[in-house]
């Protein structure tokens, strides 16, 4: 988190990431002249994590980075992108983004960031042992999902059934409702997601 102090007592600098993503959600708040409360209330988010988020202040959960891409109509992939330069055909590996919700133990890298002119994007996740995250909605209603897992082993819960998946083994979906990723193992999970938009 943002607030944790370094060295010598001052405050850590902002994450570059967060700072951009700060300034594209407030715009985005702005484009639809909502205050922090009516985005608040379209939320489920508080305004003083809104305003903290919009700041830098802190960073963002998985969780409620999902809730803005919601409200917001956007895939976390396509919000992400947002606060990135006009992306490249071809991604190098060490350019490509990694989004860490360090509070749950969530790696996300995405591999192909989405583009205009295309529908789907690949991302790889990384859950570290014991991490379990709930999402309470789709970014976007009926989003496309194949979840092929690298490493480890995951439980999904989507649509009110559990699957367990092994290393090797693929879920397909699409997600309409809530849905729960956790790392089912005593080791981490890497998985690779491809993402389709409706």
């Amino acid at each position: 988190m943002k607030q944790d102090l370094a060295e010598g007592g001052a405050a850590a600098a902002p994450d570059p990431v967060d700072t951009r993503l700060g300034a594209r959600l407030a715009e985005l708040r702005a484009e639809h002249g909502w205050s922090l409360g009516e985005l608040a209330e379209r939320s489920g988010i508080s305004k003083s994590t809104l305003s903290r988020a919009e700041r830098a202040e802190i960073s963002l959960t998985a969780s409620l980075l999902n809730r803005l891409c919601h409200v917001h109509g956007r895939t976390m992939s396509q919000l992400l992108s947002e606060v990135e330069d006009e992306p490249a055909p071809l991604v190098p590996a060490a350019d490509q983004q990694v989004w860490e919700d360090r509070a749950s133990g969530f790696v996300r890298r995405s591999v192909s960031p989405p583009h205009p002119g295309l529908r789907g994007e690949l991302v790889e996740g990384r859950l570290a042992a014991g991490a379990d995250i709930a999402y309470d909605r789709p970014p976007v209603p009926g989003l496309e999902q194949h979840l092929w897992v690298l490493a480890g082993a995951l439980d999904v819960t989507a649509q009110g059934v559990e699957h367990h998946l092994g290393t090797g083994d693929c879920l397909r979906m699409r997600v309409w409702g809530p849905t729960r990723f956790r790392c089912a193992g005593e080791e981490a999970t890497r998985y690779v997601l491809a993402v389709v938009r409706p």
